[in-house]
């Protein structure tokens, strides 16, 4: 009977627990189509097509089909080269701005059709597609606004030959995930003719993108629609970066393709922004982005791919890295061999998290002291549960206590999302044996994900301060690792 009141005692307790409200959303937050494409962080961009042969980086939509001929093409190659340097999705340049298309369109003689790679029955896009699936890999097209070759473009008819090509793509493929329209829209072109001409449209109101996206919804209700600050954002440069504060609020309206953009808030978000608009970080493994012999020696290193994936998808964006086929149709070996070797520096960097030698996790403040919002609910592994505070709080700390001294250089960070972004700047500190507090990391934003490289600390005790949050924080995850490679000091971004 003793034991059965002590029971019954609890029960208020946990029910006073269970009870404790979870803090409302702050701003906007995302839906489920950006959350689902945050969670692959890293896929590959391929660019291809009669640039590859005539060496060129943006056709001007006069060569002849006949030049596409990817003598030993091998996408199952491809897709083993993407995954083995850890990306879960491919985005194809099905048509780019030359106008050539990559599948057998109904509406255009100017395609694979008419090539003489597989005598005119070849698709490279069903290729990829297929690859795709089999490998596990999501797949994503990219189809330009513009085009050099088609002698419609600038009329209104351009405009359903446009969305003819979505129906194709979104109806005879599969899933896609991501569907990629550029920027680039108008200019000089051979649309048709024997001699360059210009023409110009206006691009915010030319392709009618309301209706545009419309389709695309219709036609496929989960694909994420990048270009023009649809669901995502371009990060402001090809180069490899987004802001070191990278916020995914955004003040959509002001953001349309054909209107000069405030590239600060491309580039670091806007702390006030009115919509959710994540960042993809665009650039190639190489200087151009299709495929070029000339450029075979200057393939990004592996150190320089870390580089990059540490301030894409270390700032809570998702990177999209073009590894562009050669002639042959292949991933060439400089580009394998560069991949490789950042696979394994990215091993080296996560394959040891040292999390499982931690014995108690604590915080300053439990949000009602209920167990559901813990210190520990960030070292479950799961992402749906997390650790925040009473809605009046905008700063506290969590404080990680391990078994025993241990070696951490490496650390990694995420906000439980479908509750807004809200935290603006926190830091870390280490404890010395004598019980002095120093700081090993600082950063502001963290999102999605944030990933910090610092010196080798041996401690027992760890403490994350957030030091400013928009609203109560709200922390997912908090993985800590001990990585063999050594920690350079001349990062520029």
């Amino acid at each position: 009977m003793r034991k059965l009141s002590c029971i019954l005692s609890l029960i208020p307790f946990f029910a006073a627990c269970s009870q404790v409200t979870p803090p409302a959303p702050y701003g906007p937050t995302p839906n489920k189509v950006q959350l689902e494409w945050q969670e692959l962080e890293f896929y590959a961009f391929v660019h291809f097509t009669t640039n590859t042969f005539t060496d060129m980086e943006w056709g001007l939509g006069n060569s002849d089909p006949s030049v596409f001929n990817p003598t030993e093409f091998d996408v199952d190659q491809w897709m083993d080269v993407f995954k083995s340097a850890g990306m879960k999705a491919v985005v194809l340049t099905a048509k780019h701005h030359d106008g050539f298309c990559l599948w057998p369109s109904g509406y255009t003689e100017y395609s694979v059709k008419n090539s003489v790679w597989k005598d005119g029955k070849g698709d490279v896009v069903g290729a990829v597609s297929e690859a795709a699936q089999k490998h596990g890999l999501k797949f994503g097209v990219y189809l330009s606004p513009w085009d050099r070759h088609d002698d419609r473009y600038g009329t209104s008819e351009y405009v359903d030959y446009y969305r003819n090509q979505i129906r194709e793509l979104l109806t005879d493929y599969g899933p896609i995930f991501e569907f990629w329209k550029d920027g680039a829209n108008g200019g000089t072109g051979y649309y048709g003719g024997t001699e360059s001409q210009e023409r110009r449209v206006d691009a915010r109101t030319y392709y009618d993108w309301e209706n545009t996206h419309i389709l695309l919804r219709d036609l496929q209700a989960d694909v994420f629609i990048f270009g023009g600050c649809t669901d995502g954002r371009w990060c402001g440069n090809e180069q490899g970066h987004v802001g070191e504060t990278n916020w995914c609020r955004l003040n959509k309206d002001k953001y349309h393709l054909g209107v000069p953009y405030n590239m600060d808030g491309l580039y670091c978000g806007e702390d006030d922004g009115t919509h959710w608009v994540p960042a993809e970080v665009d650039v190639s493994i190489r200087p151009g982005w299709f495929w070029h012999e000339n450029e075979n020696s200057k393939v990004k290193s592996p150190e320089r791919l870390l580089d990059i994936y540490y301030t894409s998808v270390g700032r809570g964006a998702n990177l999209i890295l073009n590894i562009p086929p050669n002639d042959k149709g292949l991933i060439s070996d400089e580009d394998v061999r560069s991949l490789e070797g950042f696979a394994e520096l990215l091993k080296k960097e996560f394959g040891h998290c040292v999390n499982d030698g931690i014995k108690k996790a604590e915080a300053t403040q439990v949000r009602g002291g209920s167990r559901t919002y813990s210190a520990k609910q960030v070292l479950d592994e799961d992402h749906e549960t997390y650790w925040t505070t009473e809605d009046s709080t905008t700063s506290a700390s969590l404080i990680f206590t391990f078994k025993n001294p241990t070696v951490v250089n490496r650390a990694m960070l995420r906000e439980y999302l479908p509750l807004g972004q809200r935290i603006a700047s926190f830091n870390i500190e280490a404890q010395t044996d004598s019980g002095e507090w120093i700081e090993i990391a600082a950063a502001t934003t963290i999102g999605h994900k944030r990933l910090l490289r610092f010196d080798d600390v041996t401690t027992k005790v760890i403490r994350i301060n957030i030091l400013d949050s928009k609203a109560c924080p709200v922390l997912s995850d908090v993985k800590f690792y001990e990585s063999t490679n050594p920690l350079k000091r001349n990062e520029s971004h």
